[in-house]
């Protein structure tokens, strides 16, 4: 099956938001939404996602999940806003336990944030399937970049969230605590077994040197002819030494402290103090 798929692009933080549409009812899924977030003001703002509501309801469609790739580190989850004004459940890998015990010592959560993965509707593992309509998904869980990344295959679409990008930018960078350059390449060999004809929707783009044009969606058999990091059979080795030396020169995503907090909650803003106020923390010289 092929799904309708739209891609929502977001200049502030490169990221592209998908609605993806069973062609044969009004049922759809968002996946890896965005909550707009000035760190300079601390303010956010919903025009990212009322561009996606807007659509939805333009279009009659009928929200059945809200799916996160994985916990990103350069945006902010809209997906309780979504959910509050077009419905679904919110879904992200099981292995945000993890994530949430690592970062929860970052940031000094302290015993009253739940680590549990409690504040997502559904925990999803590897070979867990989901339903669009009448339309399947499967989960393929694809570690490296952050131990809870997972890849959506949706009929013959895969959303791939921040493992691959374009073929002429390559792929995740894996510094980030959990993250590993050699699982990164096991997991991509896993999308590479895909059949060479299934889309691949990229979660952002940097638009290449020598390119016009933002994109999003390439193939399976693009990927393996032209990536630039591990297209033409490219060994594990050599990956991996071309990802840890490229990493070791990365500085911190800009947005990286707010979207742990955040995102770690499932897009929700810490508990407010007594009189209703929200607060981020900044941890200093751990990150």
């Amino acid at each position: 099956m092929k799904p309708d798929v739209t891609g929502f692009f977001d200049d502030a933080t490169n990221t592209i938001s998908f609605v993806v549409k069973d062609p044969q009812s009004d049922s759809c899924a968002i996946i890896d939404s965005v909550l707009d977030f000035d760190y300079s003001s601390g303010r956010t703002d919903t025009r990212s996602a009322d561009e996606v509501i807007e659509y939805v309801k333009k279009n009659n469609l009928r929200v059945e999940w809200l799916l996160e790739s994985h916990v990103h580190a350069d945006h902010l989850s809209a997906a309780p806003y979504l959910q509050e004004r077009l419905g679904g459940k919110i879904g992200i890998g099981e292995n945000i336990t993890m994530v949430q015990d690592t970062f929860g010592k970052v940031f000094n959560e302290g015993t009253e944030f739940q680590r549990d993965g409690s504040q997502f509707d559904k925990l999803f593992v590897e070979g867990d399937s989901l339903h669009i309509g009448q339309m399947r998904g499967d989960v393929l869980h694809t570690p490296g970049h952050t131990p809870a990344c997972l890849t959506y295959v949706i009929g013959d679409a895969a959303f791939v969230g921040d493992t691959l990008f374009m073929p002429d930018f390559g792929t995740a960078r894996c510094d980030f605590p959990g993250g590993s350059s050699e699982t990164l390449f096991n997991s991509i060999q896993k999308i590479l077994a895909l059949p060479e004809e299934t889309r691949i929707f990229v979660g952002h783009d940097y638009k290449a040197p020598g390119r016009d044009d933002y994109a999003w969606e390439t193939t399976v058999g693009d990927q393996k002819a032209l990536n630039v990091h591990i297209g033409e059979g490219k060994s594990q080795a050599e990956f991996v030494e071309m990802r840890d030396t490229r990493d070791a020169t990365l500085a911190m995503p800009k947005l990286i402290i707010p979207s742990l907090q955040v995102n770690m909650r499932a897009g929700k803003m810490p508990e407010p103090d007594e009189e209703g106020d929200v607060f981020l923390k900044v941890p200093v010289n751990k990150l």
